[in-house]
């Protein structure tokens, strides 16, 4: 009977499974919204894209969620697992807001410092799609899965430059009779600066769990 119910319960295996599909779900959300960026006629369907994603994410979390609360045992700490499947959804969260920002103001074109964030944002999704694959073997693996958190640090240090200087660049273009233009193009920018923070908060996350592993 025992052996039974064991066998429904969730696997550890699985967490692995939910963490890399959640991140491949991210990693096209990405790629999409860095699409939206392109401006004309890649907007609707790239914009369809981050929603379609962002729902997809959802589901995943909530599978995560769900395991937890049914497994004896976890990889790691439950409320690590919780933390890194929450900070991974937030980021797709703010792709998704970011996306709807533009569609509300009906955004067109972008600057090269927007689409450049846009590029960061594709570079630090790949980054934690590559840092969640290892952590089945964190033991082993943990040397490269620092070093690809701190490249993810150092994406969101070149993504906060490229706020600030499309934000001053931004403001002399539009000086002084364009403020809607501005105040638009703020909000994208600050969005855009979100997303890649949201990242830098799971490789925060997944370099505590290394820390707290080895």
């Amino acid at each position: 009977m025992l052996h039974w119910f064991q066998a429904l319960l969730p696997k550890e295996e699985r967490f692995f499974e939910l963490f890399a599909r959640h991140s491949q779900v991210v990693g096209a959300g990405a790629k999409a919204l860095r699409g939206m960026l392109d401006g004309g006629d890649a907007i609707a369907h790239n914009y369809k894209a981050v929603m379609d994603r962002e729902h997809e994410a959802d589901d995943i979390t909530r599978e995560v969620l769900i395991a937890v609360r049914r497994s004896f045992i976890t990889p790691f700490d439950r409320s690590n697992v919780k933390d890194l499947i929450t900070s991974m959804d937030n980021s797709i969260d703010q792709m998704q807001k970011t996306a709807k920002t533009i569609m509300l103001f009906d955004q067109r074109t972008f600057t090269s410092q927007q689409k450049d964030m846009a590029d960061c944002i594709v570079s630090a999704a790949a980054l934690v799609q590559e840092a969640v694959a290892l952590l089945d073997k964190i033991n082993s693996n943990a040397g490269r899965i620092s070093r690809l958190t701190e490249q993810i640090s150092q994406i969101e240090g070149q993504a906060d430059e490229l706020h600030d200087l499309g934000l001053q660049e931004l403001y002399r273009a539009n000086q002084p009779s364009n403020s809607m233009a501005f105040f638009v193009g703020v909000e994208i920018y600050d969005h855009l600066e979100k997303v890649v923070d949201r990242f830098d908060d799971v490789g925060n996350e997944i370099q505590g769990i290394v820390l707290e592993s080895v």
